[in-house]
């Protein structure tokens, strides 16, 4: 829902680093690998209830997420680019679940909960761009984007929002991921309401 508003501003902030990035030897690739070692540690400091060391490196793994586009913008874009950012993506959004789930007993039945949710949320957003590749619809195709984008109530900026909410309330944390989950269930039912419409 976000998301779109916030990304030129987010392109603005990150763009000199990008330039300098683009510049230098390290691929788009490697920052998108990066990125999903940030996420491995996130998990870790999770687990070990260090939540500032947990936050520090979700908002590390997002910049790294905005900067690998940019990068390869300003070279040469490719469709394993795009493919490999994707399925860093998604390892992403279960890793936080999992991190708090493996902190606290108590934090485990949510964490699943919120995790059934994600798969429905981003099966959701994926099948919709495997549906629509080679086809035309109403859904919003970015030009700098591998495939079409299904907007929806929860999004990338929802979902950092939510998992800084975690990291700053941990003690809020069942409460926060059941109303994440059921945000995710809406969501993913927008989308399968309007694949209905549009494609039935």
């Amino acid at each position: 829902m976000l998301d779109r508003p916030l990304r030129k501003h987010c392109d603005r902030l990150l763009s000199p680093l990008a330039d300098s990035l683009a510049g230098s030897s390290l691929s788009a690739e490697a920052i998108t690998l990066s990125g999903l070692g940030l996420a491995s540690a996130a998990v870790l400091f999770l687990s070990l209830q260090w939540w500032s060391a947990a936050l520090i490196a979700i908002l590390l793994n997002r910049i790294c997420d905005g900067l690998d586009g940019m990068v390869a913008r300003r070279r040469s874009p490719t469709v394993f680019g795009g493919y490999l950012d994707s399925i860093c993506d998604q390892l992403f959004y279960a890793a936080i679940p999992v991190g708090f789930g493996l902190a606290n007993q108590e934090f485990l039945l949510p964490s699943l909960i919120l995790l059934f949710s994600f798969f429905a949320s981003s099966g959701s957003f994926l099948a919709w761009a495997a549906v629509t590749s080679g086809h035309s619809s109403d859904g919003r195709r970015s030009a700098d984007k591998a495939f079409e984008y299904s907007p929806g109530l929860m999004e990338g900026t929802e979902t950092i929002l939510f998992f800084v909410l975690f990291c700053l309330l941990p003690d809020r944390y069942p409460a926060l991921a059941g109303l994440f989950a059921a945000l995710c269930g809406v969501t993913a039912l927008q989308r399968v309401l309007r694949a209905k419409r549009l494609f039935s």
